[in-house]
């Protein structure tokens, strides 16, 4: 495995004609794909045997060398090489132009590179390379009334050429340019900007940033800007562009090889009117056609019309294969379709292990085919791996043994689409099954989101023996019980698992047969409950022992709490042992929250093999006493309350109230409205309740919502009670309510009002799902190079966590802040002055309660927006690992966990804007997915909230005109800030305000805050908005997510004053190389850089990475690349990306750097199934944390 890293960083740069020459097995001559007669490829044409290579292996073209034993010989008769015909996808060739021209992307790019670097406008650049102006290049000194890189027409030329003669030179068409490229001198040039850049400010100082950028670029990469002219096109492979032959005799091409065969045509004859000596103007016409001509090579559309095909459908360039989804980048590069994989539908296996799956006989033979057909011939059923496949194919009875034993301990990867998040893909061991469907295990569900209503899942299969051995030891789904988003058990029972549970352990007031009766021990009992003597909910006693010895003493439950605790381990902390030692640990109703909450605890104080036992028992009690509960619904158990009818009227009175208030003109319609849609909102309450009340515990349906099995006290209402209010397609909720319920039945009117809900609801899930998915793309672009580096960074830097709050309601709590995160100092109990946590220790789920129970309401933690680490985070400022609840390891690609754990719930946000009916413009808060993306992405939202600038005291001045609030600080100085009409004021005269506070309702504006309370205000206020957002939906995501995000939003500096660095003032540099450099000039005593740090959205942070490989495959494709081969930059492949791109590793989990020395020991017997994994130094307990 030490041999896996290839490159240690990958360079792009211009490529001058030498090197396109050096590339190149030949020139392309001739226009001609293949013989259409022989079908074979024409000589010198753009299929050319002789520079691509043989079409077929080891042959050349004429027939005269055929097999392997004439490797490398070269055909004197056809000139063709005799090798492999793969050569074909790596053999280049290239066309010699007639005349040079320019590269589209460096001429029409924004900005124009060649533009900038000549100092010439986009517009005077495109006349001169489209011969429609000429330019001047060169001009002696004496002359005046020209200067050096003027336009002139055709008239004015003549003119100027009659009077001056060979005094001057002008020129046109892309040969022109490239003179004036070539004079330019890069140093001077730069010398002379750096020096106006001094005086110079606005627009001119940003074209002057500009130029200067682009020329240090051409200084620094050593590209000369000459390059950006082509003399010489390069020919890619052509088996990258193939011919394949259809049904019909007809060929379907790549359209790569019409926009070539066009540059060929034209190249030829423009070289043929050359040597014939044709007129002027026929010659320059060609020359703009081959101009125009190697435009569309390269970049079909961007300048005028698109080169069309047939059926007017534009041609895919060079620049199109590597765009968007379906281009080079992302559908090949970062997604490969892979081979040993299959896919079918799913069934529900409630028989199988929690580490299980059932595979289909035919799948698991297809997918297993040889490793089959390698153990039938070590057994000896078959003599050679032929007739081992042969049996394999005729599925032999014998085949089917060796498939079970080849299986055993050999896991597969189950993957259901759309991946959400990690717990997309896990491991599990295959059971064969008959039948064409994967069965997958009932509690897996939830991770997966699955249901089987006719999903499908695919299945891979790890073929190496490290491969393997990751598949067991980290993705096997009993190492997957935690959800990554916020340390929670995802492996939750539900629906009819939660409903055994609650049927088993609910208690029944009626007297039930068997009450009271004792029991020397449990077996006894579920002998009487066998025999008949007993029901599950009668009241008895059992005599607990602690040991064999112990004589144990009665305890008093139901019979199936009893039979409950038989699973539960017995020391999890919901009964203080001490005082009671044989009492039941849970002896209350179990519904799916508390179920939620004892499998927490078995996790964390029995591990994950304990809790998939656990989780296994309570899936097979759950489904069997389900059974016997016999739960239904029929029309009986949805009973009205009688007292509807009075809640009703009592409403109603009340809305007449508010219309004779209207009507008089004592109120506003708003109010009104407002008035009327609160009364109703309260009858529905009030009605809600009484339906509660008049159900019976053991009634069913409210058996299934109590226990969180199906249904919620919203659907109940609906059935029972009143439907309520609905919203109209606008949004705004509709005055008049639905009253009846579904057991009554709906009127026609009521019906048709609740039409708009239902359609908007479909139309939103559509929205949310694409939005959701967007949204995480851009996520994991902008956080995929963020890998846990190092142990401890030893920053200076923390955090004061206090509870964030919302007015009077709290978002989120201080324990869920602290949990799990390193302590920025020690912390000492108030009271009794006791250490509860030292510094730079972790703080744990006892001593989170211990800091809430001592009454401590600020703690300063350390969190990865402090981080000091060079590349990536390191462990104490990230905190836990929420998968696995121990140390975060180093290697963890914690950045693509953050986006994966704000991303996946995204599709559970609404996408609405909340009306407040009324005054619309201040109301409207934008919510949900849409005012995550917003701030992700540092946009001005919608609903600005004023805020203030200063420190001081509030007073509030109303005149006819204007509303102000002025703001005065202690030392005088006041600032006054106008509110805009509808604008709802949130301070009151004489408050206190600090800067930064918001002085209106609204949303703030995140560029606004950078500014006035610097990084620090910005980051609490993004990860505090980002959680109200998700908290109010009930979606409990850990802070640490989100902080690893707004890290990398605040991940750049912008020079304002480069000092003696070589930085460039306005450029955006990381903060590590800012930091790099100004330690550099302090070092050598010259003057620092200042900058500022900057709020990037994430599309824009994702753009600017460091690594143009990233950039290019996420958006804007051929601008990054174009940016970066000026620069000619290099990519050092630190992210994730990177790496998949070029086909190695990745430097996180197994992949990282400092894991190279581990390796596997293959035992000889059985070396697919026994693995041990071995480290060099350390015992193997590393390798689980690691990898």
């Amino acid at each position: 495995m030490s041999d896996h890293k290839l490159f240690n960083s990958i360079k792009i740069g211009l490529a001058s004609p030498e090197k396109i020459r050096e590339w190149s097995y030949g020139e392309v001559k001739k226009p001609e794909t293949i013989n259409y007669r022989t079908l074979k490829p024409e000589k010198e044409g753009l299929f050319c045997e002789k520079i691509f290579g043989p079409t077929k292996d080891w042959e050349c073209n004429c027939g005269k060398y055929k097999r392997v034993r004439y490797k490398g010989v070269v055909c004197e008769k056809c000139g063709v090489e005799v090798t492999k015909a793969k050569v074909r996808r790596e053999r280049m060739g290239h066309i010699e132009l007639a005349a040079p021209v320019s590269h589209i992307w460096y001429f029409k790019g924004i900005p124009s590179r060649m533009g900038l670097v000549l100092d010439m406008s986009p517009r005077a650049l495109e006349k001169i390379l489209y011969f429609a102006a000429y330019v001047v290049t060169r001009v002696d000194s004496d002359v005046n009334a020209i200067y050096p890189k003027q336009l002139l027409t055709e008239m004015e030329y003549r003119e100027l050429k009659r009077e001056y003669g060979d005094k001057f030179k002008a020129g046109m068409g892309a040969q022109a340019v490239k003179e004036l490229l070539k004079q330019i001198d890069l140093e001077k040039e730069s010398k002379a900007l750096k020096e106006d850049l001094e005086g110079s400010t606005g627009q001119k100082r940003i074209r002057i940033t500009r130029r200067l950028e682009v020329i240090e670029a051409f200084i620094q990469s050593k590209n000369k800007p000459e390059w950006m002219i082509l003399d010489v096109i390069p020919v890619i492979p052509p088996d990258i562009r193939p011919m394949v032959q259809l049904d019909g005799g007809r060929f379907a091409t790549s359209d790569l090889n019409d926009l070539y065969r066009r540059v060929i045509n034209r190249n030829n004859r423009l070289r043929k009117l050359l040597d014939i000596g044709a007129p002027d103007i026929i010659v320059r016409n060609e020359k703009r056609m081959l101009q125009e001509s190697v435009d569309a090579l390269i970049d079909n559309g961007r300048r005028g019309r698109p080169v069309t095909g047939p059926g007017n459908r534009p041609l895919k360039s060079l620049s199109e294969m590597l765009k968007g989804k379906q281009g080079r980048f992302r559908q090949n590069l970062l997604g490969k379709r892979v081979d040993y994989s299959g896919r079918s539908v799913i069934v529900v296996g409630p028989e199988l292990k929690f580490y299980q799956c059932g595979l289909p006989k035919n799948m698991a033979l297809e997918l297993f085919k040889p490793f089959v057909m390698r153990e039938l011939v070590k057994r000896e059923y078959a003599h050679n791996i032929k007739s081992a496949k042969r049996m394999v194919e005729r599925i032999r009875p014998e085949v089917w043994d060796v498939l079970e034993d080849v299986i055993q301990d050999h896991p597969v990867l189950l993957n259901r689409a759309p991946t959400l998040h990690r717990l997309g893909i896990q491991a599990f061991e295959p059971v064969l099954v008959e039948g064409k469907a994967i069965k997958l295990h009932p509690l897996v569900c939830t991770a997966y989101n699955a249901d089987f209503d006719g999903d499908q899942m695919a299945v891979h299969l790890p073929l190496s023996t490290e491969a393997q051995a990751e598949a067991r030891l980290l993705m096997l789904s009993t190492n997957n019980i935690l959800a990554l988003k916020d340390g929670k058990p995802i492996t939750t029972p539900s629906q009819d698992m939660v409903l055994g549970s609650y049927y088993l352990s609910v208690l029944v007031d009626e007297k039930q047969k068997g009450d009271g009766m004792r029991f020397s021990s449990y077996d006894e009992m579920m002998h009487a409950l066998e025999s008949g003597f007993l029901h599950l909910h009668s009241k008895v006693s059992v005599r607990r022992k602690l040991n064999e010895q112990d004589p144990g003493k009665l305890v008093k439950s139901t019979v199936g709490r009893f039979i409950l605790n038989q699973f539960i381990h017995q020391d999890l902390g919901f009964v203080d042992r001490e005082k009671d030692p044989y009492g039941l640990e849970i002896d209350r109703t179990i519904d799916k929250k508390l179920l939620g909450k004892i499998i927490e605890k078995t996790y964390k104080l029995h591990g994950n093999l304990k809790t998939a036992q656990f989780l296994d028992d309570i899936k097979n009690a759950g489904y069997h006493y389900s059974t016997i509960g016999a739960v239904s619904i029929s029309m009986g158990d949805v009973v009205v309350p009688d007292s509807k009818p009075e809640i009703l009227e009592k409403a109603d009175k009340e809305v007449d109230k508010y219309e004779k208030a209207f009507r008089r003109g004592l109120i506003s319609d708003e109010e009104r409205y407002e008035h009327v849609i609160k009364i109703w909102n309260d009858a529905t309450e009030e009605l809600t309740d009484a339906v509660m009340d008049t159900f019976d515990p053991m009634n069913n349906i409210y058996i299934m919502a109590d226990s969180g099995a199906r249904g919620s006290k919203n659907q109940i209402r609906q059935l029972a009670g009143m439907r309520g209010l609905m919203a109209s397609p606008s949004g705004r909720t509709i005055e008049v309510p639905i009253t009846s319920n579904f057991r009554e039945g709906l009127s026609v009117l009521e019906f048709y009002m609740s039409t708009h809900g239902s359609r908007k609801g479909l139309a939103d899930t559509a929205l949310r799902t694409a939005d959701s998915g967007y949204l995480t793309r851009r996520l994991v672009d902008v956080a995929q190079q963020v890998i846990i580096t190092e142990e401890d960074c030893g920053t200076d830097q923390y955090v004061e966590a206090k509870v964030f709050t919302d007015g009077n309601e709290v978002i989120e709590e201080l324990k869920d802040r602290i949990e799990g995160r390193y302590s920025f100092e020690d912390i000492y109990d108030p009271k009794t002055k006791d250490l509860i946590v030292g510094a730079n220790e972790m703080i744990h789920d006892e001593e989170a309660d211990r800091i809430i129970a001592c009454g401590i309401e600020k703690v300063k933690i350390r969190t990865v927006l402090g981080c000091k680490s060079k590349h990536g985070v390191c462990a104490h400022c990230y905190g836990r690992n929420l998968a696995t609840n121990d140390e975060v390891g180093i290697g963890e690609a914690v950045g693509v966990i953050a986006a994966q754990s704000i991303g996946e719930p995204g599709t559970q946000l609404t996408m609405r804007t909340f009306h407040t009916g009324g005054v619309a413009a201040a109301a409207d808060i934008t919510q949900g997915l849409p005012r995550v993306e917003e701030l992700f992405e540092a946009r001005k939202p919608k609903g600005l909230a004023v805020i203030t600038e200063i420190d001081g005291t509030v007073s509030l001045s109303k005149n006819d005109r204007k509303r102000e609030v002025i703001v005065t600080s202690e030392n005088g100085e006041s600032q006054s800030y106008n509110i805009v009409y509808g604008a709802r004021i949130k301070v009151k005269e004489g408050d206190y305000v600090e800067a930064g506070d918001e002085l209106t309702q609204g949303s703030v504006y995140p560029q606004d805050l950078l500014r006035v309370k610097g990084p620090k205000g910005v980051q609490e206020y993004l990860v505090k908005e980002v959680q109200r957002v998700y908290r109010l939906q009930g979606v409990d995501i850990n802070d640490k997510h989100i902080e690893v995000i707004v890290r990398q939003m605040l991940g750049k500096i912008k020079v304002v004053d480069c000092g003696d660095t070589d930085l460039l003032p306005g450029s955006l540099v990381s903060t590590v190389d800012f930091y790099e450099k100004n330690e550099e000039a302090k070092k050598e005593g010259l003057e620092e850089a200042t900058g500022e740090v900057t709020l990037l959205g994430i599309t824009k942070a994702s753009l600017a990475t460091e690594s143009f490989l990233s950039a290019a495959s996420f958006q804007e494709t051929t601008r990054v690349l174009t940016d970066a081969a000026i620069k000619g930059k290099q990519d050092y492949l630190r992210g994730l990306k990177e790496n998949i791109i070029i086909g190695q590793l990745i430097p996180a989990g197994t992949g990282v750097r400092s894991n190279e020395h581990v390796y596997l020991k293959e035992q000889d017997q059985r070396s697919q199934e026994n693995i041990s994994l071995l480290e060099e130094e350390e015992e193997t307990e590393v390798v689980d944390k690691t990898i």
